[in-house]
Order: structure tokens, then sequence, then C-alpha cells
């Protein structure tokens, strides 16, 4: 438990202390937000957010390394391959959203890379990690992945495996680029308002978290074999370390969010919606938790549903729109809604889904013991 709560204590210090300090260099640097030429922008008061300090999210994943560091050596909890390949996929997904945001400043315009390139760019990362996720076993030989498709632990009927080593190792990669990818790109898609994408992800990212100890404290042990629970414990390798960097990034959101919330003081820019995506991915996969995010990370199916949905009809009834305009939020922003109101609303319906996906997660456990 010092780990954890170390690790969180100094994440949200480090954000919640530092973020002016950093937002003084953003300033010098010249990080202000690119919003698009007046007769583009689809809210008028959006054009009074035109060059607020934006790459915030840099400032969140520092935080995050330094509180997990720290929290692990205060706890004598050293770093394992899973709290690892965590921070890969946080730093990873991050640097593709940060080249994206510094080309968007450079130019001040608001294109940055392009949909291919950055989806080349998250590819390549959650590779990587896919590879070292399914290598390297402990002495338990517990890899930290697992070659199954997993909703609250591994389907064992649905095995990559079963196809082959070689077609397997394919689905494999390409089922884990799918998570990534599609959690990057949903969260990137919320980050329209200001608070939105960071108080949603403290919601999903403590779901994760508890999902992540409750296995810590339900392992595949001897005391298991012995109490017969063994049909309820969980595989799960480093299932503590998750929870600790988890804890860490829930912190350094929080203190972020102090500057975020409405009305923002600093944006978090791709550079931060990328890495949040990446952590909420790598914690689903690793955790073997992976369809269950769709319940637990809701609140970013509904934006990126949503567009989904418009480009779709659009196409279907040529020219007509489901919409006012995606996502969702900017559709509730044209329909009236104020600024806060769609932000706080969308808080409570992420937390709803977290919670519900925690309480799934739970009853199945209870059903198995």
């Amino acid at each position: 438990m010092r780990s954890l709560l170390t690790a969180a204590a100094i994440s949200l210090a480090f954000t919640l202390f530092l973020t002016p300090v950093f937002l003084r260099l953003f300033r010098r640097w010249g990080w202000g937000q690119v919003i698009r030429t007046p007769e583009d922008v689809h809210n008028p008061s959006h054009g009074a957010k035109r060059g607020t300090p934006t790459m915030g999210g840099t400032i969140f994943i520092a935080g995050s390394l330094v509180g997990y560091f720290i929290g692990t050596y205060a706890g004598s909890n050293p770093p394992t391959l899973s709290g690892l390949l965590v921070i890969w996929m946080m730093v990873g997904f991050g640097l593709v959203g940060f080249i994206d945001d510094f080309m968007k400043v450079r130019r001040q315009n608001s294109l940055g890379l392009s949909g291919w390139r950055k989806v080349t760019g998250q590819v390549v990362v959650v590779v990587v990690f896919g590879i070292l996720a399914l290598n390297f076993p402990n002495e338990w030989n517990q890899t930290a992945a697992s070659p199954y498709v997993s909703l609250f632990r591994d389907i064992p009927v649905l095995s990559f495996m079963a196809f082959g080593a070689v077609i397997g190792w394919i689905l494999y990669l390409v089922w884990i680029s799918f998570i990534g990818v599609a959690a990057s790109n949903s969260v990137n898609v919320s980050d329209g308002l200001d608070g939105l994408a960071a108080g949603s992800a403290i919601f999903v990212t403590s779901a994760l978290a508890l999902i992540a100890f409750w296995q810590f404290k339900q392992p595949c042990d001897l005391d298991a074999l012995e109490s017969g629970l063994q049909a309820a414990c969980y595989h799960t390798r480093d299932p503590f370390d998750l929870a600790i960097i988890a804890s860490s990034f829930i912190g350094a959101l929080v203190g972020f969010l102090w500057w975020n919330a409405p009305k923002a003081q600093v944006f978090m820019g791709d550079v931060g919606s990328m890495s949040i995506g990446g952590v909420i991915a790598a914690l689903a996969i690793l955790t073997r938790t992976e369809i269950l995010l769709a319940v637990i990370a809701g609140v970013y199916v509904v934006a990126s549903g949503s567009v989904i949905l418009q480009r779709l009809y659009f196409k279907l009834t040529r020219g007509k729109r489901l919409f006012l305009m995606s996502p969702l939020h900017h559709h509730l922003e044209m329909r009236g809604w104020p600024e806060i109101t769609i932000v706080v609303r969308m808080w409570i319906i992420a937390g709803l889904l977290a919670l519900t996906g925690v309480g799934l997660f739970y009853v199945e456990w209870l059903v198995r013991t």
C-alpha cells in the first residue's frame, strides 16, 4: 500500500504544484493552442482559447514517471516488466502525439501528422509492446500478456495460437494494435472541451487500477488451491505493479485537471490524449479485460462512435447529418448546452460506466466462487 499511496501522492503534487512552472516555459517556447480560422470554428467561443498553452500532456506524463519510480522505491517494490510496458505505451503514444502537436504549433495551423502517419506510429509502438508482453516469462512461466481474447479473464476457446504460431502471432498483434489505436484515437476525439478527456480518464483508469489490485489480492497460488478458489483466481502477472503505475497516472491526471478544468489554463494536446489511450489500452491488455474495456471506457466509445455514425449516415443519405456536428459533445454545444454542463455530465456518465465495468468484473468473480 505504501507504494500505491506514495506514487499517487507524488504524481499529484508534481502536476498540481509544478504545472504553473511548465506553463511559463510553454509560453516562452510559443506552445500555444492553434484554433482553426473563425469561419471554420463550430463554436465562436472557442476562438477565445487561441494561444492557451498546449502539449500539457507532457506534464502528467512526467508526473506519472516521477510518482511511479519514487513509489516503487519507497515501497521496496522494484519496477516489473508489466509496469514498464504500460510506461512504454504511455510514452510511445505520447511521442506520436507530441510530434503532431509540435507540427501544428510550428506551422501555426491545425494540420499536423496525417491520419495514417499517426496510426502507423501507434501501430509501431503497440507491436513492440505486444512482442515484449508475450515473451520473457517470469519464474512461474507467466507472460505479461496472453495469446487469448479476454473479457474478465482469458477466454480459453479464443486462442490466437490455435491457428498456428505464425498466423497466431499475426492475429494477436492485429488484435492488440486495434485495441491500442482505437483507445488512443477515441480519447483523442473526446478531447474537445476543457477537462472532458482528463476527467473521464480518471474514472476509467481508477476502474482498471481497482481491477489490478483485486487481481493482486486473488492470485493463483498455493492458498487459492488449498481454499478451493482456484477457479476464481487470476493469472495476471505483476498486478500490484500495474496498480502502482495506474495510481501514479491517476494522481498526475487529478493534479493536471486542476489547471485543465473549465476554463482551462492549459490543454493536454494530442501528446496527452494519445498517452491516456496508451495507458488505458495497456492496462486492459495486461489485466485481461480487453472486451470489458468497451464498458469501462464507454464514454470514449460514445465519442468515437458518434463520429463513425455521422460519417456512415452522411454517406448513406448522400449528404444528410445525424448530428449537428460530431463528436457528440460538439453536437450538444450546438444545441445550446453550456460547456461546463456537457463536461460534468460526461464525467457522470464516465463514472457510471466505469463503475458498471467494475461491478460486472466482481459479479463474474462471485459466480466462480
